[in-house]
């Protein structure tokens, strides 16, 4: 992981600029933030915990229970509480988690050996049954999980105490990574069954580095540091979540000591908040990558790859890093961002050039352009209008519509295709660091988002998730960009930098997904 630029505190009041910043709201939120949160005084240790560490993120989990959720605002509170059987380590490589060693015993069998003495925050024993339990409920058509990446598994067999074998319908080379988050998560079986599903999601309880003691939607969900967890008791002794939905929510909660340190910042937001005494921000090299999903399957001018292609020479995505997200970003030339297994460096990205969108687009029968819409979550305007004025400039009048975030989400998972309209901006964290992350739901034409049908594609898909061979999956992934960028089915964009801002007691490093796994934080006092 690549740190790319220092944090810095500047010390010079707050700028005239961003005066809708100090509105009588944001002076009452930072009033009003609550005592319960002070850092290491007396009111911080009413729940037994000293040094607390309090963390912001623009959304509350959707549940606890970790298998009835599948996306990271959820999962940032939960793998504190949780642990997974791999882990991806600071340095980007998959590491031991709960399994200590794992190995392909035939094409369709993993086996874990699992590291012995952990126990769940109830003291009961985590072993092979409770990894065989966790992943078949998983799968469970009952729990009605959305995490998809253990599609291809089709069973558990507990081996003996601490190994287990997981069967799969194909050979899935990639299944350890998959199981360093969502897929991951090992739950209490037997606490499980006896207390419930709904008593668990208001209880949860796993083998985490943090116990759950409370909780309270939209406002604030405490943890206390585990003594007896495996690794060791973390550093902090409470960790503290808390919503921060915009730019003034954060900025008043770092100011009035309400919130050490803020994630999930977008650039705008950021932008907003730099400047401010007491504020440092910190940005490093992340995975998130965004993209424009083009609706080829519709009849209209999308359907033409001349057009595809044009939108791709139109959208001058360096602009628009430098201008709209203040060069926190690097662009991706063909969907699968830097760093992850499968990008090929030799994809170059589209040429910026107007001229060549209007002929493209004239080629295609549209020489004054063509009227279409473009959805995206509020939380993207910014960019979304910018997007849409760079089409504008070769005749493409993209009307942008805006989605509060849980619209967008719904429609985004649902299987109407179209639920978006015939252009939406979507971002993919991927989180397992291998091209499969993005492409698996996004490309083959049986998938949930994909809304290009090739069998060409299909095939190459088939191979890089399906092949024992690294050398044929990468090969899989260099063919499928290429035809990608031949075929222009997405509008290629970014990979978005991790912005984070913070006041000074917290000392944290995240990886490149950006998880907010606090194990390793230290906050002074």
């Amino acid at each position: 992981m690549e740190r790319i630029h220092q944090g810095r505190t500047v010390d010079r009041g707050r700028p005239t600029r961003r005066g809708v910043l100090r509105t009588g709201g944001l002076l009452l939120g930072a009033l009003s933030a609550p005592a319960l949160l002070s850092a290491c005084g007396t009111n911080a240790a009413a729940d037994g915990a000293g040094n607390v560490l309090r963390v912001s993120q623009p959304g509350d989990p959707k549940t606890l229970d970790p298998q009835k959720q599948g996306d990271m605002v959820s999962m940032n509170v939960l793998i504190n509480m949780f642990d997974t059987l791999t882990t991806r380590g600071r340095d980007n490589q998959l590491h031991p988690r709960l399994a200590l060693s794992w190995k392909a015993t035939d094409a369709r069998t993993w086996r874990f050996t699992l590291r012995p003495g952990v126990t769940f925050h109830n003291g009961e024993a985590c072993d092979a049954r409770a990894v065989a339990f966790s992943i078949e409920r998983l799968l469970d058509p009952a729990t009605k999980s959305p995490i998809v990446e253990l599609r291809y598994v089709k069973g558990v067999r507990v081996v003996d105490r601490l190994t287990v074998d997981v069967h799969t319908t194909v050979h899935d080379p990639i299944l350890p990574a998959k199981l360093s988050l969502f897929g991951g998560v090992i739950l209490p079986p037997r606490h499980l069954s006896e207390a419930g599903d709904a008593a668990f999601a208001e209880h949860p309880v796993g083998t985490g580095p943090f116990t759950f003691v409370s909780w309270r939607r939209d406002h604030e969900l405490r943890m206390r540091a585990y003594a007896d967890h495996w690794n060791g008791r973390p550093s902090v002794d409470g960790l503290v979540f808390s919503p921060a939905p915009n730019a003034s929510s954060s900025l008043a909660a770092l100011q009035s000591g309400g919130v050490d340190l803020v994630a999930g910042l977008t650039p705008d937001a950021a932008e907003q908040l730099d400047g401010y005494s007491g504020v440092t921000l910190d940005g490093y090299t992340g995975i998130r990558t965004s993209y424009l999903s083009l609706n080829t399957l519709e009849r209209g001018p999308l359907q033409d790859r001349r057009v595809r292609q044009a939108l791709n020479h139109a959208i001058d995505v360096p602009l628009l890093i430098k201008a709209v997200l203040g060069g926190k970003a690097t662009e991706t030339p063909a969907l699968v961002p830097r760093g992850a297994f499968g990008f090929d460096p030799t994809v170059k990205p589209f040429t910026r050039s107007l001229e060549t969108a209007r002929t493209l687009l004239a080629e295609a029968g549209h020489p004054h352009g063509f009227s279409t819409a473009l959805t995206a979550s509020n939380v993207d305007s910014n960019v979304a209008e910018a997007l849409s004025g760079l089409l504008a400039r070769v005749g493409v009048r993209a009307r942008v519509n805006l989605l509060d975030p849980g619209t967008y989400a719904t429609r985004l998972t649902s299987d109407n295709r179209g639920a978006l309209g015939p252009i939406y901006l979507a971002a993919s964290t991927v989180w397992t660091m291998d091209g499969q992350s993005i492409v698996q739901s996004n490309v083959r034409s049986d998938r949930r988002q994909s809304r290009w049908h090739s069998k060409e594609a299909d095939r190459l898909i088939d191979i890089e998730e399906l092949s024992e061979s690294p050398t044929k999956r990468k090969q899989a992934f260099s063919d499928l960009q290429r035809l990608m960028r031949q075929e222009a089915p997405f509008v290629f964009l970014y990979q978005l930098d991790n912005i984070f801002a913070r006041n000074d007691r917290p000392r944290w490093t995240p990886g490149s997904a950006g998880v907010l796994a606090m194990e390793s934080a230290e906050v002074s006092c």
